[in-house]
């Protein structure tokens, strides 16, 4: 199996792209890696790195996509860049899946424009994992689509449904509609209405209020675009700030250093479940390939984890199951 990834996608590019990539060929002998970028810029980073070169190839893309760069706009006029040039690999069946650490706009534009929709799909969407007490729930949509019909968020519950279960071995996940309230007559006429749609499935837990997301009352919390996307930038504050909350506490009550090392000791541990890394990047459902996208200032090890993933979206044949939950 080849996973093309994205040399100069994120924050921290090559460096973190390529020695997750690496990682990821210890990890698991049955990949290869296709490392996609400025020929020259990877193999600088490569020097002096011990990995399997008969498993890790480069394919030279002179042009960057910026986390600045707008989405549509790049994907047209930087057709020589590591997210243009792999996503048509993967088009072309070159490469088994395509990676990338970069601009989410564009990685969706690419893989909506060149990949296209699943059968039956309306419209493909953004997924995030979302820390909770209770381990990892997804959150969807996450910043794709601002408006949904109620249909759609009935797809999006039955493609998040199939992920959750063959990648993150969720058993029978539970689904929530997230609202403004409990009660089935609570939110917009489009909520009531998909309140209506969702409670044909046996998993669907009702609405679920913002102060329960944390909590981990269900498995899949479905929300439009919008609310998705203010949701998943208010959940990735919260270590930082409770980390900043702590110091400032102990500072001004003069904790001992000691004291103060073990406290920041016991709520790094306690945060540990707040870890995107665990899980490294989430597929768009509904395009036809497997094209993942991860967090801008992902880590050697959310690489690592991004490409497993994407190993097991094609091991696991999600897009078939997902075409065949939805006919």
């Amino acid at each position: 199996m080849l996973i093309a990834v994205d040399a100069v996608g994120g924050d921290h590019y090559p460096k973190n792209p390529v020695l997750g990539a690496i990682e990821a060929l210890k990890v698991d002998d049955s990949i290869e890696i296709l490392l996609l970028g400025p020929e020259d810029l990877i193999q600088t980073e490569l020097l002096g790195l011990e990995y399997d070169q008969n498993r890790l190839h480069i394919q030279h893309a002179p042009e960057i996509i910026g986390m600045q760069d707008s989405p549509s706009a790049a994907v047209k006029s930087k057709r020589s860049s590591s997210i243009a040039i792999g996503i048509s690999a993967h088009k072309n069946g070159d490469c088994d899946a395509f990676v990338s650490a970069g601009n989410t706009g564009a990685l969706l534009a690419a893989s909506t424009l060149i990949l296209g929709k699943l059968e039956g799909v309306i419209r493909p969407t953004i997924s995030a994992t979302y820390p909770t007490l209770k381990g990892i729930s997804l959150l969807i949509d996450a910043g794709a689509n601002l408006d949904l019909k109620p249909e759609m968020y009935l797809q999006f519950a039955k493609m998040g449904s199939i992920f959750s279960t063959e990648i993150l071995n969720k058993s029978n996940p539970t689904i929530g509609l997230l609202n403004i309230g409990e009660e089935p007559e609570k939110g917009t006429d489009c909520h009531k209405e998909v309140y209506k749609l969702l409670s044909e499935l046996d998993e669907f837990k009702g609405n679920i209020e913002g102060k329960d997301i944390l909590y981990g009352a269900t498995d899949i919390y479905l929300t439009d675009g919008f609310t998705g996307n203010v949701v998943l930038k208010f959940g990735e504050s919260i270590p930082g700030v409770l980390k900043l909350l702590l110091s400032k506490t102990m500072e001004e009550e003069k904790v001992a250093p000691e004291v103060q090392k073990q406290l920041y000791t016991i709520l790094t541990k306690g945060l540990n479940t707040f870890n995107y890394e665990h899980v490294g990047g989430v597929p768009f459902l509904g395009v036809n390939g497997t094209s993942l996208v991860g967090h801008g200032g992902s880590s050697p090890m959310a690489i690592k984890n991004m490409i497993l993933n994407a190993a097991q979206c094609v091991t696991h044949k999600l897009n078939d199951k997902i075409v065949a939950s939805l006919n």
